[in-house]
């Protein structure tokens, strides 16, 4: 059972990742269907029925993981165990909670189990390097932000005096969203400035958004490169918590010290 339902080695456990997957998105896709108004009203007994179907074959699943584990307890407080319980969650608590249907879109967490299909698990490691960088870069990010914040409010307060209410710059701080919305590219054009200094300067804030959206991404990327590091490439599951992540050579999980 666990080289099946943990394994990708073996063409059995490799279907059973792929069953599984399938169940997810068509689960998911009942839980889309439901949230159409004509199509619940529709079809309500049957997208409960289905819906239903889907919480029991993924609560036998999540069961199955506990049993042939040695080390329960691990699994469920490791990702993949906090994944699987929090797609189950939404379904029971809907029996006490109306309206809380709609979270089983947590669901769509658990296609993170394509990784090992593919034997691209080594790469969620990637996600400890970008927290790494993220958070190396925080200082530099913050004072990013702080000068967004302050040419947004300077060039907000120059566009209110320029255009005033008769525009739509009705005051400052509707003004500083039009600074955002302009130097991030976006343009929305629920607010544009009418007369000809108005747009020279808007003109001017576009030019400057160009070369200030890079920013943050550069100092993420430099950070990254600076801080990356070899990433494991085994895909065998741990026999006692069930997770991956180990070295090629590990003989030993790094988790939970059971063997391999």
């Amino acid at each position: 059972m666990f080289r099946v339902i943990f394994g990708v080695d073996t063409p059995a456990g490799k279907a059973f990742d792929v069953a599984l997957i399938g169940s997810i998105l068509f689960s998911m896709l009942v839980v889309l269907l439901d949230s159409v108004v004509a199509i619940e009203q529709r079809f309500h007994s049957e997208l409960v029925l289905l819906e239903w179907i889907f919480t029991g074959l993924f609560t036998v699943e999540f069961l199955a993981r506990l049993l042939c584990v040695s080390k329960p307890r691990r699994y469920v407080f490791s990702l993949f165990g906090l994944v699987d319980l929090l797609a189950l969650l939404p379904s029971y608590l809907s029996l006490m909670f109306a309206g809380t249907q709609a979270l089983m879109v947590i669901r769509a967490l658990r296609l993170l189990r394509i990784f090992r299909v593919f034997h691209l698990t080594p790469y969620i490691a990637e996600a400890d390097v970008l927290m790494d960088a993220l958070r190396d870069s925080r200082n530099k990010i913050v004072i990013f932000v702080t000068f967004m914040l302050s040419l947004a409010t300077i060039m907000g307060a120059l566009m209110y005096w320029i255009e005033g209410a008769q525009a739509g710059f009705t005051s400052i701080p509707r003004s500083m969203y039009w600074a955002i919305v302009t130097m991030t590219t976006v343009g929305y054009g629920d607010i544009a400035p009418q007369s000809v200094p108005g747009q020279f300067l808007a003109g001017a804030l576009m030019i400057l958004g160009y070369g200030i959206i890079a920013v943050p991404t550069g100092i993420v990327s430099a950070q990254m490169v600076a801080s990356s590091r070899p990433l494991p490439e085994s895909t065998l599951a741990c026999h006692g918590c069930g997770r991956f992540g180990h070295d090629t050579d590990a003989q030993y999980c790094k988790f939970c010290g059971g063997g391999l």
